[in-house]
């Protein structure tokens, strides 16, 4: 019986035990190099996002409410652009008037992201690695320092990116967020408190 337990029971129950440790190390290393892709992905939506929320404010005075708002601007918008001709610099060319500035339209789509041949307007919305699940986006104006302030904020719930993968890790992490005052996902921007368009992550 001694010989049953050393030889087979025991190594039998030591495999086992390996086997556990290793993926208790291997899980949360997996699921925070998946974590790591679908931020990523998302962080490139939100910068987007805030990209062009910037240029729409500068046209309109005011953030876009909504992403699809955002998407019409992008399609069918124009700005204002400087056009120089001639350096300041050169004060001769100045005195005889051949330095100029002048403002000219241009389409929003031939200014902004257009160097960036993955940039599909149509799925600005959505958040990547969903089923259709868009991003949360508001816009508000608010009173700081007595001076109405033009604000907004994207955001992606990790419950929404993180979808799928190991629930534990999601649920952990939420909490963790929530338990240190801080959004459990990704979030570009503020309408609570002003951050100059800041993300999270950064």
């Amino acid at each position: 019986m001694k010989k049953i337990l050393t030889y087979i029971v025991f190594p039998i129950i030591i495999l086992a035990l390996a086997f556990l440790i290793v993926r208790s190390i291997q899980q949360p290393l997996k699921f925070n190099k998946e974590k790591s892709i679908r931020e990523a992905a998302a962080i490139v939506k939100l910068k987007d996002i805030r990209t062009l929320q910037v240029a729409y404010k500068n046209v309109n005075g005011k953030f876009a409410p909504s992403i699809d708002s955002l998407v019409e601007f992008y399609k069918n918008g124009k700005m204002t652009v400087i056009r120089s001709i001639g350096s300041m610099d050169d004060s001769l060319a100045v005195a005889q008037g051949k330095v100029k500035r002048e403002a000219i339209e241009i389409p929003v789509r031939d200014t902004l992201l257009k160097n960036r041949p993955d940039f599909n307007p149509d799925q600005l919305k959505y958040i990547p690695f969903t089923e259709g699940k868009e991003i949360i986006m508001n816009e508000t104006v608010k009173e700081v320092s007595g001076v109405d302030v033009p604000l907004f904020e994207a955001k992606v719930p990790y419950v929404e990116l993180l979808n799928g993968m190991d629930h534990q890790q999601i649920v952990n992490l939420v909490y963790e967020r929530c338990d240190t005052d801080r959004y459990p996902g990704l979030q570009v921007g503020s309408i609570e408190n002003p951050n100059n368009n800041a993300g999270n992550w950064e």
